[in-house]
Order: structure tokens, then C-alpha cells, then sequence
């Protein structure tokens, strides 16, 4: 097994948990929610992605995001000491230029 595949897994397993414990979701849903998230994560770091989801007031939203070094290297701020929230997905919205963040819970569909 690759180092790769079993750190995939990992967070994979963790994001799953986590909606587990939060939501009451069953776990079964946890997990293919947790896929979804971790697709998309790996396809932002390849490209600009389409994807919707469901915002905390129940909209929906579609949203063009990247997390490519290319288009967010000069967008980074060091030295940021806030905790990372590790129940939300930030990326670059390429239509308005700058960061947002949604639940990763709340993914809806990755086109």
C-alpha cells in the first residue's frame, strides 16, 4: 500500500467521522460525502472545478474554485495563526477573486 493511498484514506476516514459525529448522518452517508469532498479537493489542485453546494441559510450555490499553486501563490497570507476548521473547505473562487468557504458537509455535486 502506497504512502500516498493510506494518507488519502486518512483524511478521507477522519472527514467521515467528523460529519458523523456532527450531523447524525449515517455513517454510510458520512462517507460518500467524504469522498466527494476529497475528489474535489484533489481535482482543485489540478484545475478549475464547478461543483454546487448548500449554503448555511439553505441556498444553493454554484461556485468555480481553484487550489492550484499557480492562481493562489501570491493569494496566501503568512503567518495566519487562526485554528483551521477542519468541518469547512476553503478555496479561491475564481469568479469574484478571493477566498470562501463552505461545510464540507454541504457539498452537493462536483461537475
Amino acid at each position: 500500500m502506497s504512502a500516498n493511498f493510506k494518507s488519502s484514506m486518512q483524511e478521507v476516514m477522519k472527514n467521515a467521522w467528523a460529519f458523523f459525529k456532527v450531523t447524525g448522518e449515517s455513517f454510510a452517508e458520512c462517507l460518500k460525502k467524504a469522498w466527494q469532498v476529497y475528489k474535489l479537493g484533489k481535482a482543485m489542485k489540478e484545475r478549475i472545478v464547478q461543483f454546487y453546494y448548500q449554503k448555511v441559510s439553505g441556498e444553493i450555490r454554484q461556485a468555480f474554485g481553484t487550489m492550484r499553486e499557480e492562481q493562489i501563490a501570491d493569494k496566501v497570507k503568512g503567518g495566519d495563526i487562526r485554528k483551521k476548521n477542519e468541518l469547512l473547505f476553503n478555496y479561491w473562487d475564481t469568479e469574484v477573486q478571493g477566498w470562501r468557504s463552505f461545510k464540507k458537509f454541504n457539498l452537493i455535486r462536483i461537475v
